[in-house]
């Protein structure tokens, strides 16, 4: 099993943090610091927790107005990086929200180290006119870890971060930070730009379907993300999204010799299954297809739950396509699975062509 990430904050990193903030501030309690840091509870902290809690504890050893503090954090910071870092912009989070400019500047600077792109959220709900404006000033920055941040921290639906309904309902005061970032060099920060429009797609589909339109074959770089922001649109079948990239109605093809090598797997199990795709007139050209496969998994309440996967994508010049493919029904933390009858489709631009179903066994 992979160390689990929580355990990067151990006994060596808060020593070397107490070491670091105490070259920055004189009398820093360093001993106290670390005590107050590892306590009885520290072993049943997560991820988050374990972040929050160091954030906590400096607070509480520093005893500095804000403006004092990041005197020490920010310096202190450049020696640390990478997801740990977190709770430097945290703490602006925690304890900057009326000292605007001031956050806003540490921010900036912290998001280089690590990321700030949960800590600016906060400030969002606050003024979201005011905020939005910083974030297009930052989406013009220098540094990509800046740009980055101006569209990952209003992701409407950033994972484990606090929510942004405003933006979830009218996503528009987004996008003049997406327009600015929609050809960067950077293909760090045009992920973040394409996951910010995959969000906006999940409630205003159309939001993310008219930028799309607006700006596809215009630079490669700005396909690559209208493509990446398409993915749920495409997973749904949406007809204007596959439309987008050339998918037609696949009337002319048909699924043949769908086979379930083990129809009766066991929970755990890996479950092999091919199928065969082909024209309906005869030696034709398939053309562009997108196929995919769909495992509708059973769940606690004996409804189920369908979970798409793509199979292969492409302008097909050969009249017959032969595909296998293999399925894990290994639990995981974000998938249980229950014994019982599940379902196997094969999906070809969009539309479901055939089903299958299967036993799952204890």
């Amino acid at each position: 099993m992979p160390e689990a990430l929580k355990n990067s904050y151990n006994i060596d990193y808060v020593s070397n943090l107490a070491k670091v903030v105490g070259q920055h501030r004189k009398r820093f309690p360093a001993k106290r610091f670390i005590e107050s840091v590892i306590d009885s509870d520290w072993e049943e902290r997560e991820l988050k927790q374990r972040m929050s809690h160091i954030r906590v504890c400096l607070h509480e050893a520093l005893k500095l107005p804000f403006d004092q503090a990041l005197n020490v954090l920010i310096p202190a910071a450049e020696h640390f990086g990478g997801y740990e870092a977190m709770f430097f912009p945290e703490y602006v989070e925690a304890y900057g929200l009326d000292h605007w400019d001031r956050s806003m500047q540490a921010l900036e600077t912290l998001t280089q180290y690590s990321s700030s792109e949960f800590a600016v959220r906060p400030f969002i709900l606050r003024d979201s006119e005011r905020m939005m404006k910083q974030m297009v000033t930052w989406s013009r920055h220098d540094n990509p870890h800046v740009r980055r941040l101006a569209s990952e921290g209003c992701r409407p639906r950033l994972p484990w971060a606090q929510a942004l309904p405003v933006f979830k309902k009218q996503p528009e005061p987004i996008l003049p930070i997406l327009d600015n970032l929609k050809a960067d060099d950077s293909l760090y920060v045009r992920r973040s730009v394409a996951n910010n429009l995959n969000d906006i797609s999940k409630d205003n589909p159309q939001v993310t379907l008219k930028w799309a339109k607006a700006n596809i074959g215009k630079h490669s770089d700005t396909d690559w993300i209208i493509k990446h922001a398409s993915r749920t649109l495409l997973k749904q079948g949406h007809p204007k999204a596959l439309g987008l990239f050339g998918y037609r109605a696949a009337d002319h093809v048909k699924i043949a010799g769908l086979s379930i090598e083990n129809p009766n797997p066991k929970i755990g199990d890996t479950m092999a299954f091919s199928f065969e795709v082909s024209g309906k007139r005869g030696r034709a050209p398939l053309g562009k297809l997108r196929v995919e496969y769909a495992i509708d998994y059973l769940k606690a309440n004996g409804s189920h739950s369908r979970k798409v996967f793509k199979v292969a994508e492409g302008d097909y010049r050969d009249p017959n396509l032969s595909f296998q493919r293999q399925q894990s029904f290994r639990q995981m933390s974000t998938r249980k699975h229950y014994a019982g009858e599940h379902r196997l489709a094969i999906i070809v631009n969009g539309v479901e062509r055939a089903l299958a179903t299967f036993d799952l066994k204890r």
